[in-house]
């Protein structure tokens, strides 16, 4: 749908919504004649008078409904969106802002601005709103306002969050921000008899006999100011909701994918605050906001279903997993800024850039080999310096220059020597990126001498008593690789197995992962939970803190590698849930994410979010 097809459906909206306000103050002013008739005994006066009190009266009601909606919607047009969100405790966004959390939204909504040719809107945080909601409000593109609420930025990723942005720019490219304005003027007109009832009710005093004809009038005008609450609620439902299906498709538009915009609706139902909105004056705007502001009866909701809106932008969607989510946020509440800080090494993510490297891919490989300096490039390509260079990332002691002069001479000691200090200048991140360009000359390395590089590998890691994360990543790509080339097979000789079978082994390997992080028990076992909960549900092993060396994990390999594909496929989501619970991913997890792909022969390219 283009936009001039979109502008030609907001005019519809906006003369059925004029068709539904004279309907409502028809229906208004019956009532109101009808309780006057009856309140004040009118059926035995003459018709001539009955007409013209009966007739006094709807007008009465017929103007102070619309005298009320037009100040009302000239006031807002007058003071712009900003107006509304900081009638809502809207707090505004400075534009050289650095809070980080702030900052992104910032960039977000300028992003989207200028994709969509609008003028940057007014920006402001609804601070003291938990759920997950939004709302443009305004006149025209030019006093624009766009509100999120503190929840949305707690709780949302970088997509979710430009989804939810995007979804907002809609209306107010496609003109639904004027029509949501008179949409408030018009309802706070017909809501007003209910004010003018409170005030006449509680301002009246009878006579001793208890009889007040002005509190007769007043519970009159009051009952037809409920009356204009049920018709408000109504006309807000039936001319708001298409309409948030038409804002999601252009969401999907504006930021070219629907995985944010749906994620973003999926956490609306999966965590306990959703979309609510708590401040009293949050049923003005029910009707303009990203989520359904309350959890009210569906014949008033301003919002298609949850589920229905998902299922639009994912067909495959089954709206169990909303149950799911609710579950797994129950134990951990999800944090926006960290999914964004993992954003690239999501378990679905990850599974499916096993074996297929995608374009961010392959432009991430182009940045790791342009941040390693071309000196240690060219030396990792040529077969008579590529043994000192692996050495030299493995050397960090005297004892370790002594084991390589023991078992090769001073000659290739000293070279590793002088590696391990250009080494030691290098990102820690592009350390094994490095060995794995290595990898090429070293397979024209003579066997003999390939042999002994890998014991002298495994000298270096335990020549200190201790084998930490890269010393044991490094030595088991080496080892897995070298061995497969000299003997043409895993070196442990891997045997079919099922993932049932292998649980205890799972189960040892996620604890080692969980140890890794640098957690403390608790944060370690709920990470340890996580991954067991997806690799085995509904069976538990407790967990047992790792030994503090690494190299345990040898003992799982055999026959986690002998898992066929689909089981391998959910041991990597396992995996991918423990490093990542905490919400970061630090190199050293990065590497034994690798790894652990490497050995299980799932080849995983390099990911481009790593936290350190």
């Amino acid at each position: 749908m283009d936009f001039f097809e979109r502008q030609r459906r907001v005019r519809a909206a906006s003369r059925r919504l004029v068709w539904l306000f004279l309907l409502a103050v028809l229906a208004i002013i019956a009532v109101v004649d009808a309780a006057v008739y009856y309140g004040l005994s009118l059926g035995g006066q003459r018709p001539g008078t009955v007409v013209v009190l009966l007739g006094m009266v709807s007008v009465a009601t017929g103007l102070v409904i619309g005298v009320t909606s037009c100040v009302r919607t000239w006031m807002l047009r007058r003071a712009g969106g900003g107006k509304i969100a900081r009638n809502l405790g809207g707090v505004y966004v400075p534009e050289d802002t650095t809070d980080p959390k702030l900052r992104r939204l910032r960039n977000v909504v300028e992003e989207i601005a200028i994709a969509s040719g609008t003028p940057v809107p007014e920006l402001y945080v609804l601070r003291y709103e938990r759920g997950i909601n939004a709302f443009a409000a305004g006149w025209s593109a030019s006093d624009a306002a766009v509100a999120v609420t503190q929840g949305a930025l707690d709780r949302l990723n970088r997509d979710e969050l430009q989804g939810v942005v995007a979804h907002e720019f809609s209306h107010v490219v496609n003109g639904d921000m004027r029509l949501n304005t008179r949409l408030i003027g018009i309802v706070f007109g017909i809501l007003a008899l209910a004010v003018v009832g409170r005030v006449l009710m509680y301002g009246g005093r009878g006579d001793r006999k208890g009889n007040n004809p002005i509190a007769l009038v007043a519970l009159a005008v009051l009952m037809a100011g409920y009356v204009g609450v049920f018709f408000g609620r109504l006309i807000k439902a039936a001319v708001a909701r298409q309409r948030e299906y038409l804002a999601d498709a252009s969401a999907v538009q504006f930021t070219r994918q629907t995985a944010g915009i749906a994620g973003a609706l999926k956490k609306i139902g999966g965590l306990e605050e959703g979309s609510k909105l708590r401040h009293g004056k949050a049923e003005d705007v029910s009707h303009m906001l990203f989520g359904d502001g309350s959890r009210g009866v569906s014949w008033f909701a301003t919002h298609p279903p949850l589920a229905e809106r998902i299922k639009v932008l994912e067909p495959s969607f089954d709206p169990a997993e909303l149950e799911e989510l609710r579950t797994r946020w129950a134990r951990r509440v999800p944090s926006g800024m960290d999914e964004d800080r993992v954003l690239g090494i999501r378990p679905e993510a990850v599974v499916s850039a096993v074996g297929d490297p995608g374009v961010e891919a392959y432009r991430r490989a182009e940045e790791i080999l342009a941040e390693i300096p071309e000196p240690l490039l060219e030396r990792a390509r040529r077969v008579d310096t590529v043994v000192p260079l692996l050495f030299g990332l493995l050397v960090s002691s005297d004892g370790q220059r002594a084991v390589i002069a023991d078992r090769h001479g001073a000659p290739l000691a000293s070279a590793a020597g002088g590696e391990a200090d250009a080494v030691a200048r290098l990102d820690p991140a592009l350390r094994l990126p490095l060995a794995q360009v290595a990898f090429s000359a070293l397979r024209r390395v003579e066997r003999a001498e390939l042999e002994r590089v890998l014991g002298t590998v495994s000298a270096l890691i335990h020549a200190d008593g201790t084998v930490d994360v890269f010393e044991y990543c490094l030595s088991t790509l080496l080892h897995t690789e070298l061995h497969e080339l000299l003997y043409h097979r895993p070196p442990w000789g891997a045997r079919p197995q099922r993932l049932g079978s292998a649980r205890h082994k799972v189960a040892a390997l996620l604890a080692a992962l969980a140890g890794v992080g640098g957690r403390d028990r608790a944060a370690a076992e709920a990470a340890y939970r996580a991954g067991l909960e997806r690799a085995h549900p509904g069976h538990w092993i407790p967990y047992r803190p790792p030994v503090p060396d690494i190299g345990v994990l040898d003992s799982v390999w055999a026959v986690l590698d002998g898992l066929d594909v689909r089981d391998k496929a959910v041991l990597v989501q396992s995996v991918v849930l423990v490093i990542a619970h905490d919400g970061a991913v630090t190199v050293r997890e990065a590497e034994l994410l690798r790894t652990v792909c490497a050995v299980l022969h799932c080849p995983l390219p390099p990911m481009a979010a790593v936290s350190v």
